[in-house]
């Protein structure tokens, strides 16, 4: 089970008090897209093994979004922070390389 940390009203607990959201930092199709721009936008998402930043929300609290960044392979926790983020915080992004050196940001 995963043990989440809302970074919005700082409140720990078990993942069935949050609801996922699926992946973070995500680029918007705007109105000029193409078709098929629009749909790699709608249906196609990284599945990756390690390293993965996530959406959630705080269904059972303050119903915020936050993101997450966490490892798909150990479910090991990395830190969570608020959604208005444009892109990871430098301490999310140490306390990975700290764990996983070999580690390189995805594009």
């Amino acid at each position: 089970m995963l043990l989440l940390t809302c970074p919005c009203c700082g409140v720990a607990g078990e993942e069935t008090e949050f609801h996922p959201g699926g992946e973070a930092h995500i680029r918007r199709a705007g109105p000029e897209s193409t078709d098929d721009g629009f749909s790699a936008y709608m249906f196609q998402r990284r599945n990756i093994r390690g390293v993965h930043f996530e959406r959630w929300r705080h269904a059972y609290g303050c119903g915020k979004w936050f993101h997450t960044a966490r490892c798909t392979q150990t479910l090991e926790i990395f830190g969570s922070y608020s959604a208005q983020t444009t892109e990871p915080p430098a301490e999310i992004i140490a306390a990975i390389r700290a764990r996983r050196p070999e580690w390189e940001m995805p594009a």
